[in-house]
């Protein structure tokens, strides 16, 4: 004969309360399916047909059966789990947190895990835990100023404004120059990639020249308008801006902004003049220590990335030819890898 089941009756608070646990979106899916399996239990039904309703064993339902009969709502709650007592306490956990973020080790500049450890009196392989787990990373640092720009939230809504809600009929470019673009020459010959090696370039290299490229992406397509100047010069940029004007789509009633930082050769009279002629052109400046606002720094760091960094250039004349291979080919196949991100 199977062994009889316990008998399980609920209250009406009960019962409310198993029904707030099943529906709730925040409680957990191991405690929805318990607060599930203890209603049907108190129907009368056998352990096997409780499980079929929420997919589980019936020696799961058995449990929760018995544990509610025995401790009623606390019995739904997860028993102790096997293993050793906890050593680390949270006043040691918080010890820890503190001294990395509010102290420095006398003789350093910031904490190691094997300095924190013996400050902490714990293992090194506890500090490293508490770090993970509080996402602290005492050996990295990042860098930061702040604009000092008294225009800074009105310049900051104009150009994020043009990016997420440009005016109809009007085309958005991304203004600016990377200069001092460097030629360089390996000392000797690369030595390629081969299975389980790396390519492999001589660590010294010959200075060849420079360059600088002027581009101006579209917010819009991610086609980028490119050329290079060998002297950086309000001149060159002057030149930059007719071939601009010489390849932008002229329709009628459409209005071109640009978007631009503070650099020098960007407010020079003769720029100023520039903008003042037709079709109308709309220049936005970015607040000063802003320029991470100009997507352009995007497309400059991709094509330094896959294209300059690790090419090998006798002379500057073959650097231009690479930089203008690589406009070409972002000409014909645009991205937007270069546009507006989203702000945050």
């Amino acid at each position: 004969m199977a062994r009889p089941l316990a008998e399980l009756v609920l209250s009406d608070d009960e019962r409310q309360t198993l029904t707030t646990w099943a529906s709730r979106p925040e409680s957990t899916l191991r405690r929805a399916t318990r607060a599930r399996i203890v209603p049907a239990c108190a129907e009368g039904l056998e352990n096997e047909a409780v499980a079929a309703r929420p997919r589980v064993c019936s020696a799961t339902v058995g449990t929760r059966r018995r544990r509610f009969v025995e401790r009623r709502l606390e019995g739904l709650a997860d028993e102790p789990r096997p293993g050793a007592p906890r050593t680390i306490a949270d006043a040691d956990v918080e010890r820890v947190v503190t001294g990395t973020l509010e102290t420095k080790p006398e003789s350093a500049t910031h904490w190691s895990t094997r300095g924190m450890a013996e400050a902490a009196g714990m293992s090194q392989t506890a500090v490293g835990r508490i770090w993970r787990s509080f996402g602290l990373k005492p050996h990295l640092r990042e860098t930061s100023k702040l604009s000092t720009d008294p225009f800074f939230v009105a310049k900051v809504r104009d150009v994020v404004g043009l990016y997420m809600s440009p005016p109809e009929r009007a085309i958005a470019l991304c203004v600016d120059e990377k200069s001092q673009v460097q030629a360089l020459g390996r000392t000797q010959p690369l030595l390629p990639m081969t299975p389980g090696q790396a390519g492999r370039p001589t660590h010294d290299y010959v200075r060849n020249g420079t360059t600088s490229l002027f581009a101006a992406p579209n917010v819009a397509t991610g086609e980028v308008i490119g050329r290079c100047h060998r002297r950086h010069r309000a001149k060159g940029f002057l030149r930059f801006l007719d071939e601009v004007h010489a390849r932008v789509p002229r329709e009628p009633g459409v209005e071109v902004h640009l978007v631009l930082d503070h650099y020098a050769t960007h407010e020079t009279p003769a720029v100023e003049r520039w903008f003042l002629r037709p079709p109308e052109y709309h220049p936005h400046f970015t607040p000063t220590r802003s320029s991470w606002l100009n997507p352009v720094g995007r497309f400059f760091a991709e094509i330094t990335e896959t294209r300059i960094r690790r090419g090998v250039f006798r002379s500057v004349a073959a650097l231009e030819a690479a930089i203008r291979g690589y406009l070409e080919t972002t000409t014909r196949t645009p991205s937007r890898s270069c546009g507006p991100q989203t702000p945050t």
